[in-house]
């Protein structure tokens, strides 16, 4: 699998249940070729505003992306996962879009810390 593909994988949910869900491969990193990935929700109510990117079936990419629903890409929801652990391919996302992603998670991280809202 590649940088920007989308797979299955389990996820830890936040009931500490394991669900396999579809994430989005960000990098590859060394030295062991573990991907950090992010979550991908159709929970549409959960959006973070200029964090979480949509993807709906009006977008030009959503028939290669194997999603079947509009969904939000969560970066905010981030694991690191070995190869071994992806379920298998089920699509992938523009090159423009996979940039966006990795770009606006950059800048996030690379801001002074600001407090978090709690819930």
């Amino acid at each position: 699998m590649n940088e920007g593909d989308i797979a299955l994988a389990p996820l830890p949910q936040a009931d500490g249940q394991i669900k396999n869900r579809p994430v989005i491969l960000l990098r590859r990193l060394p030295p062991f070729g573990d991907f950090p990935v992010c979550g991908v929700s159709t929970q549409p109510h959960q959006r973070v505003a200029g964090f979480d990117e949509a993807i709906t079936p009006g977008d030009p990419e959503f028939a290669a992306s194997g999603l079947k629903a509009a969904s939000l890409i969560r970066p905010g929801f981030l694991a690191v996962l070995p190869g071994s652990a992806l379920l298998g391919k089920i699509g992938s996302l523009a090159a423009e879009r996979h940039f966006r992603l990795l770009a606006n998670l950059c800048r996030h991280l690379s801001l002074p810390q600001q407090p978090v809202a709690k819930k």
